[in-house]
């Protein structure tokens, strides 16, 4: 589908991979808002690109309900996620463990029940914000790994509700598949891992080939809403060095 006149709410889009999704589809001409938590992040990018801002806090049920009921996007990006707490299992309180739960699941739940149970209309897609952790583990960041392989599944859960109840709504899970830098999340871990193993944070990065910045993030997502080759599949990972490829096909 073109994203002209589309109108996309993107959850974290005031910086890091969210602001360079913003970015893109700002440049297709779509109508976005973006809603973070920061109102001097969000001010500074309602007036670099033009954008319609919200401040809230992802994880209130209340406000992701009153978003999408006052919004009504035809694209949904869930992006906003917790920067985890590095440190090795033996050393992380709980509180620190579970941090990626209680921002980026919970959100995701909330989000992802309102899109149902408003619901958004026929049409719309909804992108959960994943990561590679989900596939290959994450030991110097708690619960992060667990978070996003849940986030994936709750796409796939969606899918399946959606059909049950006729909506016409596909969820779709995106999976960085390599370390970021330049983002929040990016540049702990990848301290942390560099850290671990005696290395410069450069060289460790580079261990993931062609980087992948936020706003190549942002053109493979315009890339994957735009071409019907991508409306079926469940989840899509993202590289540098060879782009999208599909990690789970057609749901069931």
């Amino acid at each position: 589908m073109s994203l002209k006149d589309k109108t996309i709410v993107v959850t974290g889009g005031s910086r890091g991979l969210g602001l360079g999704l913003v970015e893109a589809l700002v440049d297709q001409g779509a109508k976005v808002t973006v809603v973070a938590r920061d109102p001097t992040a969000l001010a500074a990018v309602e007036q670099k690109l033009s954008v319609a801002v919200i401040s809230a806090d992802v994880t209130d049920e209340g406000a992701a309900k009153r978003i999408l009921a006052d919004v009504r996007p035809e694209v949904l990006v869930l992006n906003a996620g917790a920067t985890p707490r590095m440190g090795r299992l033996d050393q992380l309180s709980w509180p620190d463990f579970t941090a990626p739960w209680e921002t980026d699941v919970k959100a995701g739940l909330y989000w992802i029940q309102a899109a149902l149970n408003l619901p958004l209309a026929p049409g719309a897609c909804v992108l959960v914000g994943s990561s590679g952790a989900a596939q290959q583990g994450s030991p110097l960041s708690g619960g992060y790994a667990g978070a996003k392989r849940m986030l994936w599944f709750m796409a796939s859960y969606a899918n399946g509700i959606a059909k049950q109840k006729g909506l016409g709504i596909r969820f779709q899970a995106i999976v960085p598949q390599q370390i970021i830098g330049g983002t929040g999340v990016g540049d702990e871990a990848s301290s942390a891992y560099a850290r671990s193993i005696g290395i410069e944070r450069e060289t460790f990065l580079a261990r993931f080939g062609a980087p992948l910045p936020p706003r190549r993030f942002g053109d493979h997502l315009v890339a994957l809403l735009e071409d019907p080759q991508y409306a079926t599949s469940v989840a899509f990972g993202l590289k540098g060095d060879t782009g999208i490829t599909v990690l789970e096909g057609e749901a069931a």
